[in-house]
């Protein structure tokens, strides 16, 4: 399969873009290195890559680069590129989130419908875009209900993934992501920040109360449902994805705590403001039409991204 990835230096496009080579698929990764967090850490997330035959970078913006040519002999694209976090996307910043999410996806979508909309296309949604629900878990037909400009900007995007769908008959599918976790997670999310504290005997910063719940989604289950995105015929769908491990911030520090052998130091300030409080997917409808089912548990996830980040962390004692 020609395949075309793009945001593939980030957390979950730079795995995904490994698993695609290792089964044999031909692969075009686009990034455009955003300011988000650190170039250097995205460029190490592509080094397994860089000497495979079957995968190629191209570096750009996907508002400015010539995609029709790139989208020429794709069979499907997974579009995991956008810009993330709820913190970030209040006041000016918007502006970013509404480039790189919803002008960007437009633009995609446009250049896979001029080249005659047989392009798959796997959308990369975010839970974010339910907001605060009245009853758990939350199905695909709850009415969503951002809490977060983030969150706007993303149920933005998949609407027009599905209007392109009606219209032209692109095939898309979008996968909403809950909590995503694991090796290569981005540096401002908070099993990151909380593996990297206790490395360092820091204090962990609780916002909230720690009791809020998360939904926690390892990102090689992440990639699966990805992958029987790509290769189930469907089309014109959304499916939760959820790795079946709600649990709440406070349980989740004393898995790590259990993992390093370390006391956590926990610290308590206000929750931000866009933060939902809780968080469970029901992912019925991934099992019945993508045979999707988590496989990893929390805490095999967690000590599995502890080993990742003691190789970029040195232990302090």
């Amino acid at each position: 399969m020609q395949v075309l990835v793009t945001g593939c230096a980030g957390f979950i496009g730079s795995q995904l873009c490994e698993r695609l080579t290792e089964r044999g698929d031909s692969v075009i990764g686009v990034d455009c290195f955003t300011s988000y967090y650190a170039e250097q850490r995205k460029r190490a997330n592509l080094e397994k890559l860089k000497d495979r035959p079957n995968f190629q970078l191209v570096e750009g913006d996907l508002l400015v680069i010539d995609l029709k040519n790139l989208f020429s002999t794709a069979d499907c694209v997974f579009h995991t590129a956008g810009q993330p976090g709820v913190r970030g996307s209040w006041g000016e910043q918007f502006d970013e989130y509404v480039r790189n999410n919803i002008l960007a996806t437009q633009r995609l979508l446009e250049a896979v419908k001029s080249n005659g909309g047989h392009t798959k296309v796997v959308f990369s949604s975010s839970s974010s875009i339910y907001g605060n629900v009245d009853r758990l878990p939350v199905t695909e037909n709850d009415l969503p209900r951002p809490f977060s400009p983030y969150g706007t900007t993303k149920l933005a995007a998949e609407h027009l993934c599905m209007l392109y769908h009606a219209n032209y008959g692109v095939p898309v599918v979008s996968l909403r992501y809950f909590t995503v976790y694991g090796p290569r997670q981005r540096p401002d999310m908070a099993f990151h920040i909380f593996i990297k504290a206790l490395l360092q005997n820091a204090p962990i910063t609780i916002l909230g109360d720690g009791r809020q719940t998360r939904d926690f989604t390892y990102v090689d289950d992440i990639i699966d449902a990805n992958l029987a995105a790509a290769d189930k015929p469907v089309a014109g769908e959304i499916f939760n994805i959820g790795g079946g491990s709600r649990q709440s911030l406070r349980d989740a520090v004393a898995f790590l705590e259990k993992i390093s052998e370390r006391k956590a130091n926990m610290d308590s300030r206000p929750a931000i403001r866009g933060d939902v409080r809780d968080t469970w997917a029901d992912t019925e409808r991934a099992k019945i039409y993508l045979g999707f089912q988590p496989k990893v548990t929390l805490e095999e996830g967690l000590k599995r991204q502890f080993e990742w980040e003691k190789t970029i962390y040195p232990r302090q004692d």
